[in-house]
Formats: structure tokens, C-alpha cells, sequence
């Protein structure tokens, strides 16, 4: 079975395409990353099945969107392994007692980054999230 996420695109001032925001892929339950290594984890197990559309956003709600690209993330070597050590920093975090869940920070991981969900104001759950640059290597801008 597949995920469909949506990832929105605009133009920046210069004419180029940027990815609008991050991308979430799945929320972080701190007993389930703990217990499983990356090879085993619900985020790997995501990012296999995810199916994304990008697609171009204009200035407000009412300009109309278009579809850019359809892909699907396609982990092997080199990628492989920073994603793993975006997951292994994480699951050292939430391991070490001297920090633990709440040290989690959208400052950690290379391509994936854990933080909070939504907008914040207090928000004390916590999701993984692409990174642009980990988008950048399968949507082409």
C-alpha cells in the first residue's frame, strides 16, 4: 500500500521554485523509536511507501495550484545511511537519561529533523520532518 503527502512549491521573487515548508512524515513515539532500530522503525517503514505530489502554490487561497511532479523516495547507499544516522541521533537522544524527549530539537539531523508538531505555542509532540534538502534529491526544482 502507498501514502500520498502533498508538498507545496512556490516561486521565489527571482523566478525559482522552493519547496514552501517541510514535509512531515510521522510522528515520534518515543517507546516505539527507542525499542526499534532504523531498520526496523515506523520512519523507514514510511518513507518506503510515501507517494508525493508537488505541486506549485500561487500567493494566497484563491491562485490555483499545479501539479510539478509525482515521486517516490528511493533509499539506497550514501542517503541511506545519513538517514539512518538522522534516526540513530534521535533514538540516542530519547536513549540518553541525561536528555531524553524533551531535548529533541528541529536543529538535529541532516535530512530529517524531529520537532515539534503544528505550530508550536506549547505543543509538546513531536513528529519527523524532510528536510528540503532531503526533498531536493527526488523532486527536481
Amino acid at each position: 500500500s502507498w501514502e500520498l503527502k502533498s508538498i507545496p512549491l512556490k516561486y521565489k521573487k527571482d523566478g525559482k521554485l522552493a519547496f514552501k515548508e517541510t514535509m512531515a512524515i510521522t510522528m515520534i513515539d518515543p517507546v516505539d523509536v527507542c525499542q526499534k532500530e532504523f531498520e526496523e522503525s515506523h520512519l523507514l517503514m514510511k518513507l518506503k511507501k510515501i507517494v508525493v505530489v508537488a505541486r506549485t502554490v500561487g500567493r494566497n487561497v484563491d491562485d490555483p495550484s499545479y501539479i510539478h511532479s509525482i515521486v517516490e523516495f528511493d533509499l539506497h547507499g550514501k542517503l541511506y545511511d545519513a538517514v539512518k544516522a538522522d534516526y540513530d541521533l534521535v533514538r540516542n537522544t530519547l536513549l540518553d537519561p541525561d536528555k531524553g524527549f524533551d531535548a529533541l530539537t528541529g536543529k538535529m539531523g541532516y535530512y530529517i529533523q524531529p520537532r515539534t508538531k503544528g505550530a508550536g505555542h506549547g505543543s509538546t509532540s513531536r513528529a519527523f520532518y524532510a528536510r528540503p534538502r532531503f526533498l531536493e534529491k527526488f523532486i527536481k526544482l
